[in-house]
């Protein structure tokens, strides 16, 4: 039985879906028509990969009922979701770099004579699905000799020789410039052409109206809204990312849950026209000595790709960084630190705590070079530190030998800036530095950081809360597509402001610029 014209390609309804007890799916929805591209955009922890996942046969969905081709189906596995006709392209390319082109393609499909591999007939096989997408390759060579664009595109032939119905893209285009996303865009249009449904995975809005017929949205585990792109504005769509009301938006004031000194200081740190391919384009802001200074952005903006070459994890391509005006090239995280930065990074638990040591272990990490002596720690040196921030800050342990992993996230956080206010520096740079933390705990985070920066302390704060940037910072930069597209402080600080900004939307205030 195949799909009647009117019946959706791809029904997905009251998926859930739960992880040790906590729900990332709740009664979530996906519909797809045959031949049609359909954007599945959300915020990290949307739901949008567990989805897709249950979709594919990674993961069992707990309940909820999936309908594929006119029929229900229980994919238990991916290869059984492939066989059924979904093919998934994964955002890192996971096919065999040192196989060549045509065995990529035919992988697992290989054409055979009188028992051996049909060489002949399987490159011959392999051209004719790339030159019907409008490549020419040579087959023979092995894929890792290629671009990631091409081995994208080959991924893509491996798809349509399979004759999948439905076509998974999870953020094809974050490893492509501007000539490859065309070329994969021509390829998307020849598959909708052909009545081949594509499921868009992609964080940037002007790639999503440029190639899309309709539009999912998750947030929190859940469907918020499904409809035709061209029916929802940039701006209406960030608002139901974010889970704002623009009626809320429109009434929104600045009402600040710390007391922010404005007095101008001088400049910490400058940054001009940075870049690094394929994510940052053209990013600028600077922070001044007791100021917060927030960072906006979608996911996919640029946000943690700007802090990690500021820090030295990653070099810049281009761009200009003064330190203190003073010319300045950090070339890893060292040298940062010596400059006098400290970084807690987004994912406290894979590279800011090291679960197993403890309390005092953690937090006297970075600071271990200046308390020692002869290789030997000087441990009453580093037992004064220790008892002077668990004080402090707060934290909450049974004593500094508790092994870190023991203690709450926000006690962990607290941990973390221990580390690096210990070794007195003069910026600060934190990513994400209330996730997953609980509401009391935030609130203590949010004073402490205020109250660091009344001290002198220079603050770069990315954070996709709207209201801990309104409230908590003196300006705000907002990144969209890897650049810097505004610079918001005083009245025009408002989450309306930033989300205008996000979207690209027209009336968008560039204060300061």
């Amino acid at each position: 039985m195949t799909p009647s014209q009117s019946e959706p390609l791809l029904t997905m309804q009251g998926i859930f879906k739960a992880f040790s007890g906590t729900l990332a799916l709740k009664d979530a929805s996906l519909v797809v028509q045959a031949g049609e591209v359909h954007a599945l955009i959300g915020q990290n922890g949307a739901g949008k990969s567990t989805l897709l996942k249950i979709l594919t046969g990674a993961y069992r969905k707990d309940s909820g009922s999936i309908h594929f081709d006119g029929r229900e189906v229980h994919f238990r596995t991916p290869l059984e979701a492939q066989n059924g006709g979904i093919a998934t392209i994964y955002q890192e390319v996971n096919l065999v770099l040192k196989r060549s082109v045509s065995e990529n393609i035919l992988l697992g499909r290989e054409p055979r004579r009188f028992g051996l591999i049909d060489w002949k007939e399987m490159h011959r096989q392999a051209e004719e699905v790339l030159q019907s997408m409008g490549l020419a390759l040579d087959v023979r060579r092995d894929l890792g000799e290629y671009s990631i664009a091409t081995q994208q595109m080959v991924a893509i032939a491996r798809a349509i020789s399979q004759k999948a119905k439905l076509v998974v893209m999870d953020e094809p285009t974050s490893s492509l410039d501007e000539s490859e996303v065309e070329t994969l865009f021509s390829v998307i249009r020849k598959l909708k052409s052909e009545n081949v449904a594509v499921i868009f995975v992609s964080h940037y809005l002007d790639e999503l109206y440029a190639i899309s017929d309709r539009i999912t949205v998750m947030r929190d585990g859940r469907t918020v809204h499904t409809g035709p792109i061209q029916d929802i504005g940039k701006f209406e769509l960030v608002a139901k990312m974010l889970g704002r009301e623009i009626d809320e938006m429109e009434r929104q004031g600045r009402t600040g849950f710390v007391t922010l000194k404005s007095t101008v200081k001088e400049e910490i740190l400058t940054v001009e026209q940075l870049k690094r391919a394929p994510r940052l384009q053209n990013v600028h802001l600077s922070v001044r000595k007791g100021e917060i200074l927030g960072v906006a952005g979608l996911l996919g903006s640029g946000r943690t790709e700007t802090a990690r070459v500021l820090f030295g994890a990653d070099p810049a391509d281009q761009g200009t960084i003064r330190w203190k005006n003073q010319p300045s090239k950090v070339r890893s995280p060292q040298g940062a630190i010596r400059l006098g930065m400290g970084f807690c990074s987004e994912d406290r638990k894979q590279e800011g705590i090291i679960p197993h040591l403890s309390v005092r272990e953690n937090l006297t990490l970075a600071l271990l070079p200046r308390i020692a002596k002869a290789g030997i720690i000087d441990s009453k040196a580093q037992q004064k530190i220790v008892d002077k921030f668990i004080s402090r800050l707060g934290i909450k342990c049974s004593s500094p030998e508790q092994p870190i992993r023991e203690l709450s996230g926000g006690n962990q956080q607290k941990v973390l800036l221990a580390r690096w206010l210990c070794m007195n520096p003069d910026l600060l740079i934190l990513d994400e530095p209330t996730r997953g933390i609980d509401v009391g705990a935030k609130a203590e985070i949010q004073q402490l950081i205020s109250d660091l920066a009344e001290d002198g302390l220079g603050v770069l704060m990315i954070s996709s809360e709207l209201e801990e940037l309104t409230e908590g910072c003196h300006r705000v930069v907002v990144l969209r597509d890897g650049e810097t597209v505004a610079e918001l402080h005083g009245e025009d600080l408002s989450e309306k402001h930033i989300m205008h900004a996000m979207a690209g939307a027209e009336g968008a205030q560039h204060a300061g610029q």
